[in-house]
């Protein structure tokens, strides 16, 4: 009696039905791909950037120690708004107090702010030491075109155009190649972990930490992943999104570290801001890899400041009930397009004021993102983990002890921060 047991495809078969099944993953790639480009914004390239020179490649291994770290949040932040249906400020909100959350968002809003600021400065630089033209009319110009297209845009435009630029970003791992680093050296700073006593090593380690992980992209892929995903079937979907975002972003701030390391790392140059940052560079890098960093400034900026707009615009809408979404006519969410627009404006008349410095506005936008960013992680660990919010899409293992390591990290960082702001 022969027993007919299931039919096996032949190879070819099962190659293609792969290779349908990747296309089709790949397709949904979105929300936590954008987050991740989003991430290394110029204020971000300038970190890593300085990083690099002023530390070699030490620190290599503690980004590839965050990457694990930025997947679990992110993943939380996303499941949590597409089980429940919610926003983060809706869900603290319901769970906590609106008090709260309105503190929240005013901190949030003001890092983000500032931010744009730095980001839309730092483009307006890049594009004078380029062209010639004025910082103050670049700075307009650049504006204007990310309004438009926040404004006449359909979502699946902007969502394109988002994506492409985040691909584009990749000119950073073609500049680190370019440099030529001692490879044998890499490898061994990426994975034998090096610990330092100085205080410079310390502050540089705490200020890529500080990068890596900031409130708004949590705010940001929370909201699109609302937006895209409306089953709550879907919210094991986003995962594979996350994972290619995380590891895209810190393999974009590693390809940096290196760049930095590779070029500049022992010269002692004195590097606050992408001006001082582009004008070392230029004589020393050469002039392809000064190309390279310069295309990278200019795309960065205009994929991170519609997602720093975007996630205030979110944030403040679903704290006050408006209706929001990229997705919606200006009149049909009105507040949600004033606040995302205003924040741009309002981000580059402080740029533009002679009171405020770009350093000053990354600085405090530091310290006030630190004071968040513990905060975000604790609700999201306590809410990840309430089975009557999630059912049975609470926090994986993995999840729960990466967030938590993050948690006692950012809270670390925090402190230092406020010690040197207050002294």
């Amino acid at each position: 009696m022969q027993i007919n047991g299931p039919v096996k495809k032949p190879l070819r078969t099962r190659i293609r039905e792969d290779i349908a099944r990747n296309r089709e993953r790949i397709k949904k790639l979105g929300p936590g791909l954008i987050t991740g480009g989003a991430g290394d914004d110029p204020a971000g390239i300038v970190t890593y950037t300085v990083v690099g020179a002023g530390t070699g490649y030490s620190l290599l291994w503690l980004l590839l120690l965050s990457t694990p770290m930025m997947i679990a949040i992110q993943n939380m932040a996303a499941r949590i708004a597409i089980v429940t249906g919610k926003s983060l400020p809706e869900i603290t909100t319901a769970f906590y107090s609106k008090r709260l959350t309105i503190l929240m968002i005013s901190i949030l809003a003001m890092a983000n702010i500032l931010t744009i600021g730095a980001d839309l400065n730092a483009i307006a630089t890049i594009l004078h030491i380029v062209t010639g033209y004025k910082t103050a009319n670049l700075l307009i110009i650049v504006t204007g075109i990310i309004v438009w297209l926040i404004i006449f845009g359909k979502y699946r435009t902007v969502k394109k155009v988002l994506i492409g630029l985040t691909a584009i970003l990749g000119v950073y791992i073609v500049s680190a190649i370019l440099a030529k680093p001692p490879l044998v050296q890499v490898i061994r700073n990426t994975f034998i972990p090096q610990l330092h006593a100085d205080a410079a090593w310390i502050i540089a380690a705490l200020g890529m930490l500080g990068t890596t992980i900031s409130p708004y992209l949590m705010f940001w892929q929370a909201s699109e992943e609302r937006e895209e995903k409306k089953s709550i079937v879907q919210a094991n979907e986003v995962g594979f999104d996350t994972v290619i975002g995380m590891i895209w972003s810190n393999l974009l701030a590693y390809a940096m570290i290196i760049t930095g390391a590779a070029i500049l790392y022992g010269a002692g140059h004195d590097l606050q801001d992408v001006s001082a940052l582009a004008k070392t560079l230029r004589p020393v890098a050469g002039q392809y890899a000064f190309v390279l960093f310069a295309l990278g400034i200019i795309v960065s900026g205009l994929l991170a400041v519609p997602v720093l707009a975007g996630s205030t615009a979110y944030a403040v809408a679903d704290t006050f009930g408006w209706r929001e979404g990229i997705d919606n006519n200006v009149s049909d969410a009105k507040g949600f397009y004033i606040v995302f627009v205003g924040a741009m404006f309002v981000g580059a008349a402080i740029d533009m004021s002679p009171k405020i410095s770009v350093v000053d506005a990354l600085y405090y936008s530091q310290v006030l993102d630190g004071m968040l960013i513990p905060v975000l992680i604790g609700l999201m660990l306590m809410l990840s983990n309430n089975r009557a919010a999630m059912g049975d899409f609470t926090a994986s293992r993995f999840e729960n002890i990466f967030s938590l390591f993050a948690l006692l990290v950012t809270l670390g960082l925090t402190g230092v921060m406020l010690f040197n702001w207050l002294t």
